[in-house]
């Protein structure tokens, strides 16, 4: 599957969106306010966002459980479902553009739509791109029992199971071979 840098991008914007949310009611939000929002903005090297207020955060917040939603579905069907919703919601303009130095590629948020609006275009065609291609399981969750943040899983043979090798899946393989040990020394 080819994934342009555009769509790379929007890929990495949505897991880590969808990862600012809170796991549970005692857990921060990843998004507690405006200047967060403005970090993940610049983060992600995200344009055409004007002067974000309260307003912008809780459309945010909302969109991110439609695509936390999109990382659950159980098929593409249901992904394509939520997929449809988002990006129809958001008013999608397909435009080619070469801003900032990047060689030509589309936007698909209409010009001067909502940083909401935008990032559910964008990063929903991204995500649609998957359901197209047959793809919709490596839309995942970490499979360590403490973690359940989201990523896309681009290895070739579609098996990575942890967000990142060195700390989630390391931490259960060292707690695996730990047990063989004691079981062999038990």
């Amino acid at each position: 599957m080819l994934i342009t840098h555009d769509t790379r991008c929007a890929l990495e914007a949505v897991v880590d969106l969808v990862n600012t949310a809170p796991e549970d009611d005692a857990a921060a939000d990843g998004l507690p306010d405006v200047p967060a929002l403005a970090d993940f903005i610049r983060n992600h090297d995200i344009s055409d966002v004007g002067v974000l207020s309260e307003s912008d955060l809780a459309a945010l917040r909302r969109i991110r459980g439609h695509f936390a939603a999109i990382f659950a579905a159980p098929d593409a069907r249901g992904a394509a479902g939520l997929i449809n919703e988002l990006v129809a919601a958001a008013g999608t303009t397909p435009r080619l553009t070469d801003h900032d130095g990047y060689d030509w590629h589309v936007h698909y948020f209409a010009p001067g739509a909502s940083v909401a609006d935008h990032l559910a275009a964008d990063c929903g065609m991204a995500l649609a791109f998957f359901v197209v291609a047959g793809e919709q399981e490596r839309l995942r969750r970490c499979e360590a029992p403490d973690c359940r943040r989201a990523f896309v899983d681009l290895s070739r043979n579609r098996s990575r199971r942890y967000c990142d090798s060195r700390t989630c899946g390391n931490r259960l393989h060292v707690a695996a071979y730990r047990a063989r040990r004691k079981e062999a020394t038990g």
